[in-house]
């Protein structure tokens, strides 16, 4: 193996996603040296979450990568709604939320990711695509690195501090061998899949059920719905092990509006993409010379779609830490720990609000389906409801870019 030459830099990202483009972007602009570490060799590849709340959208907005993001092609979603066998349970028109960001915005993963690393990358950060870490550098049990191998060689990325935003089964979280405790609430997973539009796609981002298991549905681009058909929690080995058309046929079956183009379009079972259900979270989110972000820090359910947005706040939460850090030359646990102290009471109440929407919306059984209708009405009338939208759409309003660091 050839031995490429070491780069020393103050932060090492590990992982292209949301969170960490979103802060090497943060701290390009601030400053500082930082590479990027991405296993994949393209952004061009499937990712299954892609709904943007507005509060994600306003920061990314204040970065100025959204509007090229979304120029890049985009479905902007007034409503979304739960639907129970023609029965629309829930109906939340985000166009009453404060503008301009008052929708839920469908923009592929590639899109904002390309507007992110553009902008990082013209700010002096630096991109290793095509690097799987292999190792972390580490002394006097200090996190001092990461080792990579690329096509090329191994390559040794020293740093000041290195951060962990390498996704929900993050490699670098194992290497420090910082365990998660993982929590199978929900009891589903999804199966995810792209069918061309019809006219009875809705102009809205929806959960349904037909028959069987619910449904989310809605516009992606370019001209398709992405579907999310979710099934019992392990449940997909036993039902592609009977073979591709049964299986097709049960996804018509669930989705009844879309079972032609189900039966045309799902040729493969490379056409579709499981996703393990699960709520997680890690011991511990820092350790000396490292901090995990989003997925690697704590994993959540696609239930209210805050993957994007929980990803992009943890960014700019930390982005002024991590500045502070490299000032003060200190990157111990105790000092990067500021982290976790500031944030872990926000992820915990997202935890708690996607248990009590996976119980409300995909519980089955008689009970449940003759009580949710009038549950579900009640309590879209409350302040408490009205509390529960603003936690989903913003997040905790106080994080802001600090914009003070940046420089001129």
């Amino acid at each position: 193996m050839t031995a490429l030459a070491d780069l020393r830099v103050d932060f090492c990202v590990v992982g292209g996603g949301p969170a960490g483009l979103t802060l090497a972007l943060l701290l390009a602009r601030s400053g500082a040296r930082v590479v990027v570490v991405e296993r994949s060799r393209s952004l061009d590849r499937a990712y299954r979450g892609e709904i943007l709340q507005p509060g994600g959208q306003a920061l990314l907005a204040g970065l100025g990568v959204l509007d090229g993001a979304r120029d890049r092609g985009a479905h902007p979603h007034r409503r979304f709604r739960f639907v129970d066998r023609d029965r629309v349970l829930v109906d939340i028109d985000y166009g009453r939320l404060p503008g301009p960001h008052n929708c839920l915005l469908s923009v592929p993963q590639p899109h904002l990711l390309g507007e992110l690393l553009a902008a990082a990358e013209r700010h002096g950060a630096v991109h290793l695509a095509a690097h799987r870490v292999t190792d972390l550098v580490r002394a006097d049990g200090r996190v001092e690195g990461v080792v990579t191998r690329c096509a090329e060689g191994e390559r040794v990325v020293l740093a000041h501090c290195v951060v962990a935003a390498d996704g929900r089964f993050s490699k670098v979280r194992r290497l420090a061998g910082i365990p998660e405790d993982r929590i199978d609430v929900f009891d589903q997973d999804v199966l995810w899949f792209k069918l061309p539009l019809t006219d009875a796609t809705p102009d809205a981002v929806q959960i349904f059920r037909a028959m069987g298991n619910p449904v989310l549905a809605y516009k992606s681009y370019p001209d398709t719905v992405q579907i999310g058909w979710t099934f019992p929690h392990h449940g997909y080995r036993p039902l592609a092990a009977r073979g591709l058309d049964h299986l097709r046929e049960q996804i018509a079956l669930a989705v009844p509006a879309y079972a032609d183009q189900v039966r045309e379009h799902l040729t493969r079972l490379g056409d579709l993409s499981v996703l393990d259900v699960f709520s997680g979270t890690a011991r511990h989110w820092v350790a000396d010379g490292l901090v995990l972000l989003g997925d690697a820090a704590h994993t959540h359910s696609p239930i209210g779609a805050q993957g994007i947005n929980l990803a992009v706040q943890d960014a700019v939460l930390a982005h002024p830490l991590l500045m502070a850090s490299k000032a003060a030359g200190d990157a111990t646990a105790a000092f990067l720990g500021r982290f976790p102290s500031a944030r872990r009471a926000d992820i915990a109440k997202v935890v708690r609000l996607q248990q009590l929407q996976s119980r409300a919306m995909l519980s089955q059984g008689g009970l449940v389906s003759a009580v949710r209708p009038t549950a579900a009405r009640v309590m879209s009338r409350t302040p408490v409801f009205r509390k529960v939208l603003n936690r989903l759409a913003y997040g905790n309003p106080r994080i802001r870019i600090a914009t003070e660091l940046f420089v001129r």
